[in-house]
């Protein structure tokens, strides 16, 4: 499979790489994507963080000795199955609209003693350094597969939380005045030989959030949510976003919510 993955991975790269903007370079792209999906089958190298993700879980570590099994993250203590679906939400022992990764951050922190510079000192992987929240966020959205997207969107924090994603996804600033509804705002719409999703409609949001985390084959990384982000404010040449922030959490509560009714098909592959 590593052979495979390393072929396929340089034929994506030298198309994506190449700058073509006629059709037929267009079509050509999406072909050797497609067939690196079709190479694989059901194998994804997500598994990989998956399995990490599941033996992280079961660890007694940090000085509590501890395991996260007693980790709550919406459905009670040590249930997983379901519980990404259903993220961001309200958490009364935070008083906070919490998605995946934050909630984890919580978890290994109360649960393992485990202190917030030590979680986060590592949040993304970079190839030479794993990172543990990528591989958990991996098992718990895992346990989703299948699974219809349901925020429970009762409690006032959690409609602020949309309200202020919302807001912030039209936006418009920094030095070219871009707002994540620049590029995500219209169906139909490509930047070089990407297309690009309309996250402002259900089938467009469905699409790309029930995607997430996800393998990408460029990086031979799995990225988060947050990652996925973090990574579209820095394109727009935005202050970097704060990781956990209320506008990281606004704007994954708002892709969600549009997304609602999506079956969760994370953790999946792509480029």
């Amino acid at each position: 499979m590593n052979r495979r993955l390393q072929k396929l991975r340089q034929t994506v790269g030298m198309l994506l790489l190449a700058g073509a903007t006629s059709a037929a370079a267009q079509s050509a792209t999406e072909a050797a994507i497609a067939e690196y999906h079709e190479m694989f089958g059901d194998e994804n190298p997500a598994e990989l963080w998956e399995i990490r993700g599941a033996d992280i879980w079961l660890q007694k570590r940090g000085p509590l000795k501890a395991d996260l099994t007693g980790c709550d993250l919406g459905l009670g203590a040590g249930v997983i199955a379901g519980a990404y679906a259903q993220l961001p939400r309200w958490f009364e022992d935070t008083q906070r609209v919490q998605d995946l990764e934050t909630r984890l951050v919580t978890c290994i922190t109360t649960l393992q003693g485990f202190s917030e510079e030590e979680v986060l000192a590592v949040k993304f992987g970079d190839g030479a350094k794993k990172s543990d929240l990528e591989a958990l966020s991996a098992y718990v959205a895992a346990a989703s597969k299948g699974m219809a997207i349901a925020l429970p969107m009762q409690h006032p924090a959690e409609q602020s939380a949309y309200a202020l994603g919302k807001d912030m996804f039209y936006y418009r600033a920094g030095p070219h005045d871009f707002s994540c509804a620049t590029c995500h705002g219209e169906s139909d719409k490509r930047i070089r030989l990407q297309a690009l999703p309309n996250l402002t409609v259900s089938a467009g949001a469905q699409h790309a959030y029930t995607h997430w985390p996800t393998y990408r084959i460029s990086q031979g990384e799995l990225r988060t949510i947050e990652w996925r982000l973090q990574d579209c404010l820095r394109q727009q040449r935005m202050p970097q976003l704060k990781f956990g922030s209320a506008v990281a959490i606004g704007l994954t509560m708002f892709l969600a919510k549009t997304a609602e009714g999506g079956v969760m098909a994370a953790p999946s592959i792509r480029r």
